[in-house]
């Protein structure tokens, strides 16, 4: 039963088309992903479907008796309220439906019968809402957002925090359709994890969302689509389906065009030898080698390359970065409270935690723009430092694309100069080229770009810059997925270091080599291996059970029988086959401290660094175990569940 329709739906902005005779149908309960790399126009197409934005051609109908709501990546809210009041409007509907219910039931029992069709009716409504008992699911549901601060006026509140306040009023409503744009931003893993087992189990509405989280696609999708070049392209299933299909779809376009381009040479060549029009079939087949000639092969969409990028880091030192015993505290609360922490060459930290429980506080300490409480943060001399923050500002809203990276005004009028990255050496515009801006693109003003074009352009901008430490912000917010996977290439072969703050989970699962858990109170925790490992060995939360932000629906069953192993997820699936590299990457690290450790010449001439080298190999070690503890897991339920 559907509960949207788009039809032969076209919209453009002057003369740029985001896309072209668009059809696009939502069933009732249906979850459906939107992909597209970034400046396509999915955030348009969901303002369109959502009534939000007019439509240029087509014609779009929604379900009289269904309930669609958008959550914006901007919301607008009203500044005046609290957030407990705006959450509270999700629940107008019900409240409505629950009052009306009371009246009519004490004038049944009065004795009007004719209103009992009108009760049951409201019954059957309320149930759809959620059920008899929503008056606590605010709290809840704020609860579970991480919004802590429910009384004060949402005008003095970050961007973030608004779309966790909209995201809540949205989830407490319970649509028939959900129409969600980047719902994942600015929520940390846990409440991630928390949003996806939400709308795969309890969420009985439909779901439209644009998301580059591949395991909430993974885990909740029924379908995506792909909106590439103003066209839309279906596939059924999650996000591993996608892929597959894709591969097969580019492979089917590659054949054609290979095959269009044989018979091209072959008419060609016919037509040179002097063909005659002299008769119909001749005629036919002049026609047909004109239409092949002007023809025009599949364009392939705008992609970043990021490959050579590791070679402009610089050479680093022994000593990279060293964090012994520091605390920081801001405004009386401690952040970070007595936190080692030395990095050696390789290591990629992911840094989770809940929101502003200190991360991006502890690179800004880093960076040297926040002083330590207690303790000593030392940067190795040969150590440089580049820092990609979350509000990207270190960009020039009112440059342009070309000049921000080139690092002057006006660089379009005056030459925008070349780019070393390693032992090559470009043109600053060639190197743009490679965050997948073309020529005419790189003169637009930064400040009229979509957040994920924005972020390209702050990447542009610190991979030139010969760093060897990358402090990396919130890097996945806004990036398209093949941007993200680009991106994670890159940083596997980094020569040098990262820190990066990310709830991105597959992302962590790809790049961290370790993982820094913020845990509370100024706890901060490190954790061997990915994201995945870091989930295996965390201590169990104290509630354990998730309490639900409402009455819901029964959760769907599992498929796995309850006395038999767990099968594998998608995500410990790539776990597992990765992590065979892991381990061995992790023992040459232990031989090569131990190598260090057993040479006579350290203690005679840099005994300071002996201690250092025995807390690393202590840690190195552990992480072989912890790794092959987790192996040995992976694999013993592969097996299991293979039998």
């Amino acid at each position: 039963m559907p509960v949207l329709s788009a039809r032969h739906v076209s919209k453009s902005y002057g003369p740029q088309t985001l896309f072209s005779d668009v059809s696009l149908t939502v069933t009732r309960g249906e979850r459906v992903g939107l992909l597209g790399i970034n400046g396509t126009g999915k955030s348009t197409l969901l303002r369109v479907l959502a009534g939000a934005e007019p439509t240029d051609e087509g014609t779009i109908d929604r379900r009289r008796d269904a309930t669609i709501l958008y959550l914006s990546q901007e919301p607008e809210l009203d500044g005046e309220k609290t957030a407990r009041e705006i959450v509270a409007e999700g629940l107008a509907e019900w409240s409505e439906a629950k009052s009306r219910h009371v009246e009519v039931s004490k004038k049944i029992e009065a004795g009007d019968s004719s209103l009992l069709t009108e009760q049951s009716e409201l019954a059957e409504r309320i149930e759809h809402l959620g059920g008899w008992t929503r008056d606590h699911v605010v709290s809840d549901v704020l609860d579970r957002l991480n919004v802590l601060e429910r009384d004060r006026p949402v005008a003095s509140m970050s961007g973030g925090e608004r779309r966790r306040i909209a995201l809540a009023r949205l989830l407490v409503a319970r649509p028939t359709l959900a129409i969600l744009d980047e719902p994942t931003n600015h929520l940390d893993a846990a409440t991630i994890e928390w949003l996806e087992t939400y709308l795969a189990t309890e969420w009985d509405g439909a779901v439209l969302m644009v998301t580059h989280d591949r395991y909430v696609l993974e885990a909740i999708c029924d379908r995506i689509v792909e909106l590439d070049q103003g066209k839309l392209h279906e596939t059924q299933g999650g996000y591993s389906d996608y892929l597959e299909q894709k591969a097969a779809r580019l492979s089917h376009e590659a054949r054609a065009e290979s095959n269009r381009l044989n018979i091209l040479r072959r008419e060609t060549a016919w037509l040179m030898r002097g063909a005659k029009a002299r008769t119909t079939k001749q005629k036919a087949r002049i026609q047909r080698a004109e239409a092949l000639v002007a023809a025009e092969p599949p364009k392939a969409a705008a992609r970043v390359e990021l490959g050579g990028m590791e070679s402009g880091a610089a050479q680093m030192g022994k000593s990279i970065l060293d964090l012994e015993h520091v605390t920081l505290d801001i405004a009386g609360k401690t952040l970070v409270r007595d936190l080692d922490l030395h990095l050696v060459l390789g290591d990629r930290v992911g840094i989770i935690g809940p929101n502003g429980a200190g991360k991006t506080s502890l690179l800004r300490a880093v960076v040297s723009e926040l002083a330590p409480s207690k303790g000593k943060l030392v940067l190795g001399a040969r150590t440089r430092v580049a820092f990609f923050d979350q509000s990207r500002a270190l960009l020039r809203d009112d440059w342009s694309i070309l000049d921000n990276v080139a690092e002057r005004e006006g660089a379009a009028r005056t030459g925008a100069g070349v780019v070393t990255i390693g032992k090559e050496t470009i043109e600053t515009r060639t190197y743009i080229e490679r965050f997948a801006f073309d020529a005419s693109k790189q003169r637009q003003l930064v400040g009229s770009l979509s957040g994920g074009e924005r972020a390209r352009v702050a990447l542009a901008k610190i991979l030139k810059s010969g760093a060897n430490l990358l402090l990396l912000d919130e890097p996945t917010n806004d990036l398209d997925i093949t941007t993200l996977a680009a991106l994670e290439d890159l940083l596997a072969d980094w020569p040098g270091c990262v820190l990066v703050v990310s709830h991105d989970r597959y992302f962590l699962d790809r790049v961290a080599t370790t993982i820094l858990a913020f845990e509370g109170d100024g706890r901060v925790v490190r954790y061997p291996g990915n994201y995945s490992t870091y989930l295996s060995l965390r201590p169990e939360p104290e509630a354990a059970v998730a309490k639900s932000v409402s009455s819901p629906p029964p959760a769907k069953k599992s498929t796995d029988s309850a006395a038999g192993p767990k099968a594998l997820t998608y995500a410990e699936r790539l776990e597992l086959e990765g992590i065979m590299d892991k381990i061995a990457a992790a023992e040459e690290k232990v031989t090569a401290i131990e190598r260090e450790l057993s040479d006579p010449a350290l203690y005679a001439t840099r005994g300071e660094d002996a201690k250092r080298l025995t807390t690393d190999l202590e840690m190195a070690r552990a992480d072989v175990a912890a790794l092959t503890s987790r192996w040995e897991s992976l694999e013993s339920r592969a097996s299991n569940a293979r039998k």
